[in-house]
């Protein structure tokens, strides 16, 4: 088990966030030693230029919050935050045609994503690809599926949320995606992992990796419970 820091995407995903927030939260990350920062689009770019000589890569996300755009937009999508240099792309899944068991249209989705990812990086090498679920919204059996569409579509982890819906990482949902992964797909539960207990509690389950708020940095590290818990109790994420 590597120390609890280098399993943190640091999630800098507030659509209001001013520049000088941003620039806030990425420094705030930097300094915790987390794994990624976790950032809007339009945030590649700083990101990459303050992360770099650092031990934080960078991670953004694709059709978020909702998952709904077309297959040839998130592929797109993919291709654009490849070239600007991403190191890792978390893609929502349109969990409404998961809803539906429009299981073909679900993994051509992912697929266009994922292959993109494949060559999108420096000198052609693959880009990470995470895909979110958005577990409260899904059935047990609909999420060993889709963690089994993900695995065939050759995505590189399957994430429970995305921290702006109704609910965030569940033990139950994380179990599910574990059984049904097989160690052949990483595992990323995000959204409302607030205290190290919590932490702590998915990696020994088998988690790869965390979505936390990025405010939540400093007591996940360091087990406190101060005023900065108390902040990343209020986020979405």
């Amino acid at each position: 088990m590597e120390p609890i820091n280098r399993y943190l995407d640091a999630a800098i995903l507030k659509p209001e966030l001013t520049r000088d927030e941003a620039v806030a939260a990425i420094e705030e990350s930097i300094k915790w030693k987390t794994k990624t920062v976790c950032v809007r689009p339009c945030d590649i770019e700083l990101a990459k230029s303050m992360c770099a000589g650092t031990e934080t890569g960078v991670s953004c996300v694709l059709a978020f919050p909702h998952g709904c755009t077309t297959t040839a937009v998130k592929a797109l999508e993919a291709k654009e935050y490849c070239r600007l240099g991403v190191d890792e792309i978390d893609m929502v899944a349109n969990y409404g045609m998961i809803r539906s068991h429009r299981w073909d249209y679900v993994e051509a989705d992912i697929r266009a994503v994922a292959d993109a990812c494949k060559v999108g990086g420096a000198g052609g090498a693959k880009v990470p690809l995470k895909v979110i679920f958005e577990t409260c919204h899904l059935t047990a059996e609909e999420i060993a599926k889709t963690t089994e569409l993900c695995v065939a579509a050759g995505a590189d982890f399957v994430k429970t949320s995305t921290g702006f819906s109704t609910g965030g990482a569940t033990e139950e949902a994380v179990r599910v995606m574990l059984d049904a992964a097989k160690g052949r797909i990483k595992v990323k539960p995000s959204g409302g992992i607030r205290t190290r207990e919590q932490a702590l509690r998915y990696v020994e389950m088998g988690a790869h990796r965390l979505g936390t708020n990025y405010t939540a940095s400093e007591a996940l590290v360091s087990g406190s419970t101060g005023n900065t818990a108390a902040e990343a109790s209020k986020s979405a994420y």
